[in-house]
């Protein structure tokens, strides 16, 4: 036999016989089973480089192989053959553990093409578990956390990566969804090709088809040579759509006829491309809730949310906050080129009993500026300025110093200290040292202790954010 093995299960000698021909030409060994019972026996016989099923067997049906070499031989990919429009059979198939699916009648081209992925998925039998594990630890740092719910989420990302499914990532933001989505990626049989991340929700409505899609020379004002879409540029890759529920409905049902016909057609242009591309959504949304209110389709969203992978919030995975902040924490010493930053053990425990409501994210912004205001490169308690009404509320968008101050006091006395603020990003603390600023006419140390910081701090923070007097 040949290094590569693939298991050919169908009931019907004709079909087995077509796919078995298409395979030798591939230069592929091949075995047949025409039942569930036969192809079991030669999955433990052979233990192939991926299975080919048909849906519908005598004694039982293609999921039941789905689900056996799920729990027994996971690192083979199987593929299911369904009937012409069992879209349901299909998504059944995929959220069981299966690789892809081709429909009846088969596309030979297609199919070609499904093989020749799955086989980089699951390479030589000797380079099985090998090439795993050599995977595992290229990318074992990218997602950190030993918490039960990460690694909940790093095996379930594990099999996902397995598959060629859509997966519809779902988490509060902050939480690390585009990384989630990587990770999917890196670990999957498209690893060496494009992943193209886009936020749906910063791209201007009507640029949006061409962003997607490309145009041709010529097709609008501005249009002076041809571009390349975000589809063909993830072409064999992954396109991960963040933000999703930000797509315009127009929008919505463009990007859904381009799933279903796997081409796209650009602006101005007569003929589709086609494109493999396999689709990872993520927004902050509930989608669900999305739909009922009529704001994103429920076509798109059934094909979207083929399987729906929950990111936890940093509050469900405290475990992980003393890992997370000494990984941030190092990454910030080796940035700023100083020496080791460390948390006392009193500022430890007051980040393990903090909410964040901007979770991870929060926690990096929270730890940058602890860094900044800490003496002798210890963080206190004070030095992380933890709101106190975050323990109990969601992070609000104005802070909380903002709303309360009178709209007509620019000039409160330098005693009256601010109530306490949290800016989770760069952007809320620059408003607030700017408005310090204003409201004590540029007097840098007035500024300062209206902030509760000391002047080199202040000063640090003015020549980070670039800001002038004039």
């Amino acid at each position: 036999m040949t290094e590569q093995t693939v298991l050919i299960i169908d009931d019907e000698p004709d079909i087995r016989e077509l796919l078995e021909i298409t395979l030798l030409r591939m230069g592929l060994d091949t075995v047949t089973a025409g039942n569930v019972e036969g192809a079991l026996e030669k999955i433990e016989q052979y233990q192939p480089n991926l299975c080919l099923t048909d849906m519908k067997l005598p004694d039982g049906n293609g999921i039941d192989i789905v689900r056996y070499i799920q729990k027994n031989y996971p690192h083979i990919p199987i593929a299911v053959i369904t009937a012409f429009g069992s879209m349901d059979t299909a998504v059944e198939a995929l959220k069981a553990g299966a690789y892809d699916f081709v429909s009846k009648p088969v596309d030979l081209p297609k199919l070609r093409e499904l093989i020749q992925t799955a086989l980089k998925l699951s390479g030589s039998k000797h380079a099985k578990h090998t090439a795993k594990s050599d995977k595992d630890d290229a990318h074992s740092s990218s997602i950190l956390g030993n918490s039960a719910a990460m690694q909940q989420l790093k095996a379930t990302i594990s099999k996902l990566a397995r598959s060629q499914a859509p997966v519809y990532i779902h988490g509060e933001s902050g939480s690390g969804k585009e990384l989630v989505a990587q990770q999917i990626h890196l670990q999957g049989s498209r690893a060496t090709a494009p992943f193209i991340p886009v936020n749906c929700g910063a791209i201007p409505e009507n640029l949006m088809e061409s962003e997607f899609f490309g145009h041709k020379k010529g097709s609008f004002t501005g249009a002076v040579s041809d571009k390349q879409g975000l589809f063909q540029a993830a072409h064999r890759g992954t396109l991960f759509l963040d933000e999703v529920a930000d797509l315009p409905l127009t929008m919505q049902v463009k990007l859904l006829r381009a799933i279903q016909e796997g081409a796209v057609k650009p602006v101005g242009g007569l003929e589709e491309i086609p494109v493999d591309v396999r689709i990872l959504s993520a927004t902050h949304k509930s989608l669900e809730h999305e739909v009922a209110a009529g704001h994103f389709r429920q076509d798109l969203y059934y094909r979207l949310n083929v399987i729906k992978l929950k990111v936890p919030p940093l509050r469900e995975r405290t475990d992980d906050i003393s890992l997370l902040a000494d990984f941030f924490l190092d990454k910030i010493a080796k940035r700023w080129q100083m020496p080791p930053i460390r948390l006392s053990a009193a500022a430890r425990a007051e980040l393990q009993t903090y909410p964040f409501p901007g979770n991870v994210r929060e926690l990096e912004n929270v730890l940058e500026r602890a860094s900044t205001l800490c003496d002798n490169n210890t963080i206190q308690p004070d030095d992380l300025q933890l709101s106190t009404t975050a323990q109990t509320a969601p992070a609000l968008s104005t802070p909380q110093w903002v709303r309360d101050s009178p709209e007509t006091d620019k000039s409160p006395a330098v005693s009256d200290k601010l109530p306490a603020w949290n800016p989770i990003n760069e952007e809320e603390e620059r408003n607030l040292i700017v408005r310090a600023l204003d409201q004590t006419r540029w007097n840098r140390t007035k500024a300062a202790e209206l902030l509760g910081m000391s002047f080199r701090q202040l000063r640090y923070r003015i020549q980070k954010y670039g800001l002038d007097e004039g």
